[in-house]
Order: C-alpha cells, then structure tokens, then sequence
C-alpha cells in the first residue's frame, strides 16, 4: 500500500470479500472492509477502490446485501476528507453464479441491477460463466453487453431501494455490531501503537477468533471455530443449537478466554 501511495497510484483491497467467500459472519466482513481502508489511508493512500463484491455467501438476499455494503460504506465514509477519497466498485460474487449459463445470465443481470442502487463509481464485470468455468473473450464481451443492457435501463429511472426499512435496519445493525469487534480489535493493542494497523494485533485477532470464518478451521494461523448460516437473508453467527449469537456476547466470550490464558485472569 504505502509503495503504491508514494507513487500517486489508487489502491484497491479485495479482503472484505475473501472472508465472505469464506462464509465469515457479515459483521467481519464489515469490519475487515473497514480495515483495508484504515490501513490503506494510514499508508498514505489518496484514492482508495472499496471493492463491493455482491451476492457472498450465495444465499444472501438482495435486502441484507445491500444492508451490508451500506455498513461498510459508512464506516468507510468516515475515513474520507481532502487527501483520502473512496469509490465505490460492485462486482457479482463469484461463488453465486449458476453452472447453467443461462441462469447464469439472469443472475449476472440481477447482481449488477442491485449493485446499481448503490451508485457504484465502477462496475466490475464478472463473466457468467463462471460458476462453470473461466471466461472466454467471447464471453468477456457478452457479459459486458449484457452488464450494458442494465445500466441503460437503469439510468432510465428507478425505484430507491435504499431506502426500504429492511435494508436500512440491516445497515443500522451491522454498524452496530461492527464497532463492537473493532472496540474488541483495539483492546489487544499496546499504548505507542495504532492497533488497527499493527501486524500482531490484527495476527491475534484472526489467532482468537475475533476475525474467524468456518473455511479457516485447521490453518494454524487462525481459529476457524466460529459457525454461521444464513438468517432472514445474512450471514449470522450462530451457537451449536443454531441460536443466533449477538456481537457483545461473542467477542465477550472470546476475550475473557484470552485473559484467562495469556493473564492467568
């Protein structure tokens, strides 16, 4: 980041979607969108690309989707002023797509609709074909069209659907929660040392579960304990019975088992 920003040059950082495609709790994926963000600015970034990747996990609804990139924009929003701009980029998830190419076709269509509402800077164009296998250019270039024949019905006119109380309830719960995880973030830092951009802060939080995802089970760099499933749209963390577990008493849990290990507490 700081080589790119002492060169003049916009930085893009996909790690909020690296965790959703690993079916982190959306609220992690709020947070480490937050922290590409925090790190890049504090790196000297200018112009800063907040990638937007829809549709992750698979089974999210368009509501809870766009209730999710509204928390990260927001709290992205609070980064901004005279030397740190955020555009916006949406792109279709990839795990989302159809192995049927015409399914596939509508699904891509669907996505870029939804992400539209969102006034996206750039549009990131996934091929359809995807959810089967890597585009061709041909298919490159009908994706493209097809991304096309949106747009322009789009800019024709259309309905707010940022302004459904679903979707800006979602928002409303995910910043919540969201500054619940980065006030437990902080915590394990030291007093001379910003924590959100310290290396073994961050390397901790993911070590204990603060930042977790079920893909991470058995990498020793990480917990991979946490569960989750797909609630009223989001994904939730959720306990073994599949109780739907808030933010406060997660990370409550997690940190007072880190006191009792590293403190003897």
């Amino acid at each position: 980041m700081r080589w790119h920003a002492e060169r003049g040059i916009p930085v893009e950082v996909n790690e909020a979607h690296q965790w959703a495609l690993r079916e982190a709790p959306d609220v992690v994926t709020v947070v480490s969108a937050f922290l590409a963000g925090y790190n890049a600015k504090a790196m000297g970034v200018k112009h800063y690309i907040a990638q937007l990747m829809l549709n992750t996990p698979p089974s999210t609804s368009g509501k809870a989707d766009l209730g999710k990139m509204l928390a990260i924009l927001e709290l992205l929003s609070s980064l901004e002023d005279e030397d740190f701009k955020v555009y916006r980029q949406i792109r279709t998830g990839l795990a989302s797509l159809s192995s049927d190419m015409l399914v596939a076709k509508g699904q891509l269509a669907s996505s870029i609709q939804l992400g539209l509402t969102l006034s996206p800077h750039i549009v990131h164009v996934v091929g359809f074909s995807e959810g089967d296998h890597s585009a061709t250019s041909s298919e490159v270039i009908e994706s493209c069209k097809i991304a096309q024949g949106v747009i322009r019905n789009f800019l024709l006119g259309f309905p707010n659907l940022l302004a459904d109380e679903e979707v800006i309830a979602r928002k409303n719960h995910l910043v919540r929660e969201a500054k619940i995880l980065l006030s437990a973030i902080k915590s394990l830092g030291v007093l001379d040392k910003d924590p959100l951009i310290d290396p073994e802060v961050i390397a901790k939080a993911i070590k204990i579960g603060l930042l977790d995802a079920p893909h991470l089970k058995g990498n020793p760099s990480a917990c991979g304990e946490i569960k989750t499933r797909i609630i009223n749209g989001g994904c939730e963390v959720v306990d073994d019975k599949g109780r739907t577990i808030k933010e406060e008493e997660r990370v409550g849990k997690i940190l007072k088992d880190y006191a009792k290990v590293y403190f003897g507490l």
